[in-house]
């Protein structure tokens, strides 16, 4: 008698599976350009001028508050000045530095995507993402390029911080415990501006991720009314 037992066999599934696209997407992205700018560091591909990819591209996509004043000023918008807003997500310092980005928006941006989709990972990025650099340009004076999805994750963070502030709020919890992420991240923030030197970035985080909170509340069925009953308790 023949054994069909092989006809069912498990095939371990991809973890890539269970990750929305639209997070997929994003970490490929970041991650590959990292990449590149790796192998290129060490002259695998490009020849010599691969060594100066990174230095290039902060120069050509980072955010500059410098720049941005002297647009506001002259009133002039050329598209290789405004594509900084976001595409100065897309370099990072270092590995370490993009390699924390990705755990972040695979960690954050699934638990977003799964509740909220594909398209409201997208939107709650790129949308903190330019809110992170507004807030760099508009309330600091500073040459220091302005680089990294940090803003983009923090956003994630914010939609996160939303989705555990209405489900303890529906479980007559302590609300309050929903920003211990967020609270915990600034606190890491502040040691390490301490002991090493605080950069002017984390004004960009902040706004990503307020910028992400609020636009999580138009992406929840009802969130705006359930919100505002609750202040009008109070």
């Amino acid at each position: 008698m023949s054994d069909h037992s092989d006809d069912h066999e498990y095939t371990p599934e991809s973890p890539f599976n269970a990750l929305p696209p639209a997070v997929v997407l994003l970490a490929v992205v970041i991650g590959g350009i990292e990449l590149l700018f790796q192998i290129g560091s060490y002259g695998i591909v490009g020849g010599p001028d691969a060594i100066g990819w990174r230095i290039t591209a902060m120069e050509q996509f980072a955010f500059f508050d410098t720049v941005f004043d002297a647009m506001r000023d002259q009133g002039i918008w050329p598209f290789e000045h405004v594509q900084r807003f976001l595409t100065y997500a897309f370099v990072h310092h270092s590995f370490t530095h993009a390699a924390m980005v990705v755990v972040f928006i695979l960690a954050l941006g699934k638990m977003v995507g799964e509740t909220f989709g594909n398209i409201a990972v997208l939107i709650v990025f790129f949308v903190s993402v330019v809110a992170g650099a507004l807030a760099y340009g508009l309330f600091l004076d500073t040459s220091t390029p302005l680089v990294g999805a940090y803003s983009g994750a923090y956003g994630l963070i914010g939609s996160y911080t939303l989705m555990l502030w209405i489900g303890l709020g529906a479980m007559k919890q302590n609300q309050m415990r929903a920003f211990t992420l967020i609270g915990f991240l600034l606190a890491i923030q502040l040691i390490f501006g301490l002991l090493f030197g605080a950069t002017p970035d984390w004004l960009a985080d902040i706004a990503g991720f307020v910028m992400g909170f609020g636009v999580s509340i138009l992406l929840v069925p009802g969130a705006p009314r359930r919100i505002l009953a609750r202040i009008r308790k109070r």
